[in-house]
């Protein structure tokens, strides 16, 4: 057993930006590290002589002196400690004077919180937890998220990480995944949860009265302006604000948005006084900015400045486990009656490739529920495309899916072995029933 580990792993984290510290140090805390903070490497270079700590997380742009400079004054007190870099701005020139400087590793910005536990652990020749995921505590899931694939696990374990520090976030994601849902969770697992979260879609605010939609304006700031108007900074003030579509924001404005985020403060229109705002901004696209940027339409500065933390929602395609749990969930909202899917209508929402993602699915059901006049939902209730998916013919008695063989042996266990009873529940004729139940056997002979 190494001396880290022996006893609680000392970690200091240099950052001038209090919401990233907030963010590493609490995702180290909570697998047992001690957390030192700093925000300047002046700072930093006068506690490590008073308290050395066991490794330093050390961020290069820092006000004054910077993280490259500080590493050789960091050797001359500390000369055998691990340090790994940390950057917004990726550059080979720089990775390769860090290492020449003496640095252990070096990672970019957004910080991938398991990547670093990977870079810290083996720094400290400490043995990496088995399932970290166990000692990330999860608060309870509001009753519209469903979660069953492996994927959206851990992407709601990396939401209880990150929710609770003020570090902007990128929800990036095709359209229609839900990344307005995700937006929300991060805000109510926050300690901003009592204050409100305002959205707004950048595609859908006017070009020209962007400025005032998200700093507000005087009366008499231009034609129109009868009145003072607070804006979405101010009126999200101590909460979140969410910005839909951020890569659709004019270029002309993402220079006063970048001013935002790191001073804090905005400036009315048609004001010379800027205004102290306490506002967490959480942004999605489902564009490429990275893309953007290389052609001009979005600025690298304010991308690193959002791009704090990133949080991918997967494809619906992606995460097939979630698709029939939805598809019940989503059922259970739209039907005044308790309904379930015949075997053929489950296999063809499994199957179907949902390139609209969970806003295709949902309207879907919604459509089934619609024509539904039994308590069961069946292909010809979903859009054609979607039953097209398998073979709806109820006489079918070809191989039987998985999903079909379980829901039929559930449904006749539900109705004590009553196999007029089960085929109506099913959906189907009951000499289809006897020839499925046939199937299975020979299936199982």
């Amino acid at each position: 057993m190494t001396k880290a580990e022996a006893a609680k792993p000392v970690l200091m984290v240099v950052d001038d930006e209090p919401s990233q510290r907030k963010l590493i140090g609490g995702f180290f805390e909570a697998f047992g590290f001690t957390i030192l903070e700093s925000p300047s490497a002046e700072e930093m270079l006068d506690l490590i002589g008073q308290q050395p700590p066991d490794m330093i997380l050390l961020d290069v742009r820092l006000p004054e002196m910077s993280g490259i400079d500080a590493l050789p004054k960091i050797r001359e007190l500390l000369p055998t400690i691990p340090v790994v870099l940390i950057t917004a701005y990726a550059d080979v020139r720089q990775a390769v004077a860090a290492v020449k400087s003496g640095a252990d590793d070096y990672l970019s910005k957004p910080i991938d919180l398991e990547e670093l536990k990977v870079a810290v652990y083996d720094a400290l020749e400490i043995r990496l937890p088995e399932d970290s995921g166990n000692q990330i505590s999860i608060p309870e899931l509001p009753a519209e998220f469903v979660v069953e694939s492996r994927v959206m696990r851990q992407l709601v374990e990396m939401i209880a990480v990150v929710a609770p520090s003020d570090a902007p976030i990128l929800i990036q994601g095709p359209s229609g995944v839900g990344k307005e849902w995700i937006a929300k969770l991060v805000h109510n697992w926050s300690p901003r949860a009592s204050s409100p979260i305002v959205t707004a879609n950048c595609a859908g605010l006017s070009a020209t009265l962007i400025e005032s939609e998200l700093f507000g304006h005087v009366k008499g700031a231009f034609t129109g302006a009868s009145e003072d108007r607070k804006g979405l900074f101010r009126t999200a003030s101590g909460g979140s604000l969410f910005l839909d579509e951020i890569g659709e924001m004019p270029l002309e404005m993402q220079p006063k948005l970048l001013r935002a985020l790191e001073s804090n403060q905005i400036t009315p229109v048609g004001s010379d006084r800027s205004v102290d705002v306490n506002t967490r901004l959480i942004a999605a696209t489902n564009r490429n900015l990275l893309e953007e940027i290389k052609e001009g339409q979005f600025r690298e500065d304010l991308f690193y400045r959002l791009n704090v933390v990133e949080l991918v929602v997967p494809a619906l395609a992606e995460r097939r486990d979630d698709i029939v749990p939805l598809a019940k969930h989503f059922a259970s909202q739209f039907a005044n009656r308790r309904v379930r899917f015949s075997p053929q209508a489950a296999q063809a929402i499994l199957t179907h490739s949902w390139k609209g993602n969970v806003r295709e699915l949902r309207n879907a059901i919604q459509r089934a529920c619609l024509l539904c006049q039994g308590d069961v939902i069946l292909p010809e209730h979903l859009p054609a495309t979607i039953a097209a998916a398998v073979k709806a013919e109820i006489t079918d008695t070809g191989r039987l899916s998985q999903i079909e063989r379980a829901m039929i042996i559930a449904t006749l266990e539900e109705c004590d072995g009553n196999r007029t009873q089960t085929a109506k529940k099913l959906g189907i004729s009951r000499r289809s029933l006897i020839y499925k139940l046939h199937d299975i056997e020979q299936e199982n002979s």
